[in-house]
């Protein structure tokens, strides 16, 4: 369930875990449907018969679970009675492990800071996004966006 935060109670939150997303299957399909869109078609990816011959299967685009951490951060967190929020982007990205096609991931987000910024409040979000069985995250990120009031 999605929480929802007033913006006076951000700075509240700095240092805290604020919830963890549903899970997301990342199928063969959603990887090819983001292969077209951006033109990534490199065969670990899409060659399901190479990649099952060289490496056991495809894997999925860095960029495609990166993509789907908007959706999973909105399951997560909402920030009430905003006029807007905008995407400020990465202080940090790093894609740690694989993300097999068939897996499901899952994102969990702590507030690392809240600090004015350009007439608004920058919200910098340490998220990790964890592969369902494996021990180790495969994307881990400091992950910033500003909201105005």
């Amino acid at each position: 369930m999605t929480r929802m935060v007033d913006v006076k109670e951000l700075p509240d939150l700095v240092g805290k875990e604020v919830g963890i997303s549903d899970w997301v299957r990342v199928d063969q399909e959603r990887i090819d449907r983001f292969a077209d869109l951006c033109g990534d078609h490199q065969w670990i990816h899409v060659d399901v018969e190479r990649a099952n011959r060289e490496i056991g299967g495809t894997i999925a685009h860095g960029f495609l679970t990166m993509s789907l951490m908007s959706t999973m951060s909105a399951q997560i967190m909402r920030v009430k009675d905003v006029k807007r929020g905008l995407n400020y982007g990465f202080n940090k990205l790093r894609f740690t492990g694989v993300v097999p096609a068939g897996s499901e991931i899952r994102m969990r987000m702590k507030i690392a800071s809240v600090e004015p910024k350009a007439g608004g409040l920058a919200i910098t979000r340490e998220c990790t996004v964890e592969a369902k069985g494996q021990d180790k995250p495969v994307l881990i990120a400091e992950w910033v966006g500003v909201v105005y009031v």
